[in-house]
């Protein structure tokens, strides 16, 4: 593995700094949750994290009245002035984040294809369709109620009519999302005329798959962001917090999408941490993203299926600490797990707990007992989103017998994995739950890290970064990397199959 760079082995320690010079140049990065609305503030002259604060999102009522009350404890804590702040900028996953459906020709291919551009577009996917859209369906889609639908379909000159006849069939239903044309670019002409007559409005981008297992995600990935922008903004209700800052510049997870990749390549005379994974692990999902190709490390063994991006992210709508605590623990009994985390969701304790997080999402752990639930549902969480973000090495057979192939990412010999949110920040243990990532004897044939570097995102401010990102990239790496605090692997990391 490759060293890291000096001056994340000398990170200071996070704590509010009193703002005392007039002439700073202040940034606001906010963050309009679901649950809370955050805000930190960043000196731009020095690219120092001065402080963040939270409190309960007001999506319901008025979005900005829990944007101002954030604002307010952070003014008291830093003794931030107006005057001060000469940049804001805001990301969103309020009311329900942005919720979007993708529609492809094939499964495994244009539909997937469309999946994963959404998911990198930081969307929340509710449905995949495949082939010509029928009156079933049209039914689904009606009841999902997207804000966004991403219609892709046939690689470049290649089917264009499944493409043109789910147009129609969206054109003629009640559904007025708008809608990402991102399939066979020699349709695209027709598929936009379509829904334009329709009144549906529809925004043209590049192929996902313009050929045969070739993904292409980023032209998908900007459109959402610009039709986020354009429309969502309003219907979340978030335009009346324009006025103070602007535009709502893009969904949360894509800003800490975005961060990923730039920590692991670098911008300008900041170097990049080499392949990286985030695990962000929260109330209702766990986000996995990795910035890595992921091709095989033994050279002699072939890739199969769809070809994988440098970016991706995946979600886990199961796999969430309040929330989605019953679900993660029902999907635990399902997988192989370790044993001592089998061990402690297993019980009726955990079950009682778990149903009672879900009715009280906003509950802390206090009891002793309380913290090692919450440490190993972390746990749990991490280990099977790691599972489902990771390659597999499988063995197959062919015309000229077995052979052993890579499906996904290669993740094995990534260099740092990051952990973000509540449960790293300020939860007991992060170290053990960030390994609970690593490969083990469970699941060998899994191609998850080995040997990678583990961070905590201490400040958490991995989606101020991706937003400060936008503007100012090399400053955004200072401040993140300032945040990353280096926890220790586990003496007794490779854990045991469980029963």
């Amino acid at each position: 593995m490759r060293h890291l760079p000096q001056n994340l082995r000398t990170c200071y320690p996070s704590s509010y700094r009193t703002i005392s010079r007039n002439s700073m140049s202040i940034a606001l990065l906010i963050d309009f949750g679901s649950t809370y609305t955050k805000v930190a503030a960043v000196d731009l002259d020095t690219d120092r994290f001065l402080g963040r604060t939270q409190a309960p999102s007001t999506v319901d009522t008025d979005i900005t009245q829990g944007l101002f009350r954030a604002l307010s404890l952070l003014k008291e804590q830093t003794g931030l002035r107006d005057e001060q702040v000469t940049l804001k900028l805001a990301c969103s996953s309020a009311a329900g984040g942005l919720r979007m459906v993708a529609i492809g020709l094939i499964g495994r291919l244009t539909a997937e294809a469309a999946h994963r551009a959404a998911l990198g577009a930081g969307a929340k996917v509710i449905e995949v369709f495949e082939r010509a859209l029928n009156s079933r369906t049209v039914g689904e889609l009606e009841t999902a109620m997207p804000d966004i639908i991403l219609l892709a379909g046939g690689v470049d000159g290649g089917n264009h009519e499944v493409i043109v006849h789910n147009a129609r069939r969206i054109a003629q239903s009640r559904v007025r999302a708008p809608v990402v044309v991102a399939g066979n670019v020699d349709a695209q002409e027709e598929v936009c005329a379509i829904l334009a007559g329709a009144g549906q409005p529809a925004y043209r981008c590049a192929n996902v798959m313009p050929a045969l297992n070739v993904l292409d995600v980023e032209p998908a990935r900007q459109a959402v962001r610009e039709v986020f922008i354009r429309h969502i903004v309003r219907a979340k209700g978030l335009d009346r917090a324009r006025e103070y800052v602007g535009d709502v510049v893009m969904p949360t997870p894509m800003a800490v999408l975005n961060m990923t990749e730039l920590l692991a390549k670098g911008a300008g005379q900041e170097a990049g941490l080499g392949d990286t994974v985030v695990v962000d692990i929260g109330g209702a999902t766990t986000d996995v993203h990795s910035a890595c190709w992921g091709t095989p490390v033994a050279m002699k063994i072939p890739m199969v299926g769809l070809q994988e991006s440098f970016a991706k992210r995946t979600v886990e709508g199961d796999l969430g600490l309040r929330v989605s605590a019953k679900s993660l623990l029902e999907v635990a009994q399902r997988n192989s797990l370790p044993r001592d985390i089998v061990a402690a969701l297993n019980t009726n304790q955990a079950w009682l707990r778990a149903e009672y997080l879900v009715s009280h999402t906003d509950t802390l752990p206090h009891a002793q007992a309380e913290m090692e639930l919450d440490v190993a549902m972390a746990r749990a969480a991490a280990y099977i989103s790691m599972e489902r973000h990771a390659g597999v090495v499988e063995t197959v057979q062919t015309s000229s017998g077995y052979q052993t192939v890579q499906r996904g990412k290669d993740l094995t010999e990534v260099n740092v994995i990051i952990g973000t949110g509540g449960v790293f920040g300020f939860g007991a243990h992060p170290s053990t739950v960030l390994a609970a990532c690593l490969s083990d004897a469970v699941n060998p044939y899994s191609l998850r890290p080995k040997h990678p570097q583990l961070f905590v995102d201490g400040d958490y401010i991995l989606y101020a970064g991706g937003l400060l990102s936008t503007v100012y990239p090399e400053k955004a790496i200072r401040l993140v990397k300032s945040s990353l605090r280096p926890v220790e692997t586990p003496a007794n990391s490779t854990p045991s199959k469980g029963e």
